[in-house]
């Protein structure tokens, strides 16, 4: 029977400690005591449902802007060549 080698895993804190900048603190098991997350469950808008956030800077309505800004090319009339 193979014997495992010690001290090759961190350890395990099965009440590791998660704060999030929204305000929230839950508890995960993790091999860090203490976590700290930017965006979490609470205040991800794929939970919560606030689809508001996805365009925060408008580059839609950009994109739009300078697409009707831009002048159209004309096509160029198609070369021929002369035989001589």
């Amino acid at each position: 029977m193979p014997i495992m080698k010690k001290d090759t895993h961190p350890a395990y804190h099965p009440t590791a400690k998660v704060s999030c900048v929204c305000g929230a603190k839950f508890t995960v098991g993790s091999t860090k005591p203490e976590i700290h997350v930017e965006i979490c469950s609470k205040c991800h808008p794929f939970y919560t449902g606030a689809r508001d956030l996805i365009d925060i800077g408008g580059r839609v309505e950009r994109f739009k802007l300078r697409k009707a800004k831009a002048t159209p090319t004309k096509p160029k009339k198609p070369t021929v060549k002369k035989n001589k």
